[in-house]
């Protein structure tokens, strides 16, 4: 067998030096001319390791900073116990995306784009309705202390929002989120129901979200149902995968 390229093998050798923690979070590799000198390799070469090693999310370049180990804390994404976390009585103000955070009112920023629109079918069937029916779109992206970490677009029946302070983009951020609003409306939410998928990005939310080359996403179809009626679907939420664990408990 021949022996595998030379970017390959430098490549592993930094990936294993990261994973057991040789190279913490934050900490630069050497440098391309300690890596040539130790490899006996030209400058392409460790380059090569390097966008290997930038595709897999582990390091990032620098500007006059070098190459160093990716810092990336995963936020636990507890499924049920954060949905709870806002349906009591808050003594500060907070939402599903703070808690998981755990930042203040204060690190937390919301841009926000409101648009009265029609469902399409695959809408539609979601929130089980007849196409074409009006509903208030909204495209949230989430900020925690001044890092985009979550984008999420959510549908709302325009009967049940029209008029109404949740139509109203500049009473965002609101807090315990749409399930307050929802109580507020007077259909408190009484069920959530969230599917699970993963994908590359797109161009789109690559930016937005500020994201390394080669790392894919969580989207999460979201419905909320209050008794038999769906009052919300959001479609979707959309989280970098090295930023999250999804946790989940169930109680038998």
């Amino acid at each position: 067998m021949p022996d595998r390229p030379a970017y390959l093998r430098i490549a592993e050798l930094l990936r294993d030096r990261i994973r057991d923690g040789r190279y913490p979070q934050g900490t630069r590799l050497p440098t391309m001319t300690e890596l040539r000198a130790e490899h006996g390799v030209s400058e392409i070469v460790v380059r090569q390791a390097f966008a290997l090693l930038r595709g897999e999310g582990l390091v990032e370049t620098r500007r006059g900073g070098g190459t160093v180990v990716k810092v990336a804390p995963p936020v636990r994404r507890v499924a049920m116990d954060r949905y709870r976390s806002v349906t009591r009585p808050m003594a500060v103000p907070a939402t599903t995306f703070t808690h998981d955070r755990r930042i203040s009112w204060d690190e937390y920023r919301l841009d926000r784009e409101f648009t009265r629109t029609r469902a399409g079918h695959d809408l539609a069937a979601l929130l089980e309705a007849a196409p074409g029916t009006e509903v208030l779109r909204r495209r949230f992206v989430f900020h925690a202390r001044g890092e985009p970490q979550q984008i999420s677009v959510n549908y709302l029946p325009w009967e049940v929002v029209g008029g109404t302070p949740v139509a109203d983009p500049a009473n965002e951020p609101w807090p315990g989120g749409t399930l307050a609003q929802l109580r507020f409306l007077g259909h408190p939410p009484t069920r959530v129901e969230e599917s699970v998928g993963s994908r590359m990005p797109t161009p789109e939310e690559a930016e937005t979200l500020r994201m390394s080359g080669g790392v894919p996403v969580l989207t999460i179809t979201r419905r909320l149902l209050s008794g038999p009626r769906v009052m919300e679907v959001c479609r979707d939420i959309v989280i970098p995968a090295d930023r999250v664990v999804l946790d989940y408990a169930i109680d038998l």
